[in-house]
């Protein structure tokens, strides 16, 4: 039984990383560990396992030491075994017995509640700067034989920093993960150091939009997983890039998963909203105002006329300027410190659209288009979409300024046609799921 699984063990295991078996041998006597190096305690394996073996004088002795601690487990059979180990359990293999003790590593104090993607439901850490406690995140919320776990060396020649590739083999693509690893081993920078760099370097043609997925989230990493995504981890960053990813990837939250069905539905309605509301609303004001105003009814076309009758620039220059004073409140948000941050651009906000249109500047409906895409903006759960679409409003303002209506149309045609053209590692960019039988699994 013991020699059977053994083998078995070490068959299954094969191809992770992580995976360590450790032989510890005295005059004639050998024993077996074998475990999971990011999901167990070193320092308790060195002082309860190894220590102990080499100052009792007999296996017996030592297999009576191991079933006295508190963390002994009892051992059933072989596919009980390989998931003890996958939830921080080392198994060790006596000459005619195997034991099994719950080592688990306890990350606790390393981990941080999630800053970025954060949610009322569902699970609150995020990952850590320690690539070993992120490996152990990940391996706590996917407990799964077929995930492989391949360290890809250092990247980086001046930052070395080391990388762990992440996938089940039994859902990922073989041209995805030959894909992938072709582009980790093309890499040639100084410095590499976050995730998003990563992003820039993978991305070969000068997109706009994210072809990969930027999160901190474990319960993130662990959805995607099971989708058939891969997933890259480096040492000294809280983030992990996921790929490939879809257009819908970069409009979902988890919290999708864990609200009731139509809520979830509702909520994911309200991004999509939001989003075309930030990107339409400042064009179409100025198309609307600038060439077709019969399009508003005549209450409402003479309420606009009489708010900009004293601005004196044209609409467009007045979306602008409002647009990109918002920009600079939104960067003034994210360098000031935390303490004073959201209360000086606040502050600073409502002055300057006061003023402003006391001034006669900016007509009073402009403030509330400007507040509109404000808020809408950041409905948008990833960030990297949100800083995409910002861009593209102002490619849309500018087709409005010089076309009207007719120019936002043709923008939006333009926009489909470059969205339709663009790729994920071989998936279309505006595929609805990535993966539509594995994700109805999932949910």
């Amino acid at each position: 039984m013991t020699k059977s699984t053994f083998e078995y063990l070490k068959l299954q295991l094969n191809g992770s990383a992580d995976a360590k078996i450790q032989p510890l041998k005295k005059s004639n006597e050998q024993i077996y560990l074998i475990y999971m190096k990011s999901l167990c305690d070193g320092d308790k394996i060195q002082q309860l396992l190894v220590k102990p073996f080499f100052e009792m004088h007999a296996t017996e002795e030592y297999s009576y030491y191991l079933q006295s601690l508190a963390d002994f487990k009892e051992f059933k059979d072989n596919d009980g075994a390989l998931q003890d180990i996958f939830h921080g359990a080392v198994a060790v293999f006596l000459p005619e017995q195997v034991i099994i003790l719950d080592l688990k590593l306890q990350t606790n104090k390393e981990v941080l509640d999630a800053s970025v993607e954060t949610t009322i439901h569902g699970p609150q850490k995020a990952l850590s700067e320690n690539l070993e406690v992120n490996l152990n995140l990940i391996r706590q919320r996917y407990h799964s034989s077929t995930l492989i776990t391949e360290f890809m060396g250092e990247i980086g020649y001046k930052s070395k920093v080391q990388l762990a590739l992440l996938y089940d083999e039994s859902l990922i693509k073989k041209e995805v993960l030959d894909e992938i690893r072709k582009k980790i081993k093309e890499l040639d920078k100084a410095v590499i150091q976050t995730a998003g760099q990563l992003l820039r370097n993978f991305t070969k043609r000068k997109t706009l939009f994210p072809t990969y997925l930027i999160t901190e989230r474990p319960d993130r990493i662990a959805y995607n997983l099971a989708l058939g995504k891969f997933v890259i981890v480096l040492q000294g960053t809280p983030f992990v890039l996921i790929g490939p990813a879809v257009f819908y990837d970069f409009l979902s939250s988890m919290e999708d998963l864990y609200m009731p069905f139509w809520i979830a539905k509702f909520l994911v309605m309200i991004r999509y909203i939001g989003l075309f509301i930030s990107t339409l609303l400042p064009a179409v004001y100025v198309g609307v105002t600038s060439y077709n105003p019969e399009l508003f009814r005549i209450q409402l076309a003479l309420t606009i006329a009489g708010s900009r009758a004293t601005v004196p620039f044209p609409s467009y220059l007045e979306v602008l300027f409002m647009l990109l004073m918002m920009e600079l409140l939104v960067e003034a948000s994210i360098r000031l410190p935390k303490a004073i941050g959201p209360t000086a651009t606040t502050v600073g906000g409502l002055i300057l659209g006061t003023a402003a249109t006391e001034a006669g500047l900016v007509s009073s409906i402009m403030i509330i288009i400007v507040s509109a895409v404000a808020i809408s903006n950041f409905v948008i759960p990833i960030n990297e979409m949100g800083f995409a679409m910002r861009n593209v409003k102002y490619v849309l303002l500018f087709l409005a300024s010089i076309s009207g209506l007719i120019g936002v149309v043709v923008g939006l045609i333009g926009l489909v046609f470059f969205l339709v053209n663009i790729n994920s590692l071989g998936e279309p960019y505006l595929k609805l799921f990535y993966s539509e039988q594995t994700r109805k699994r999932q949910v």
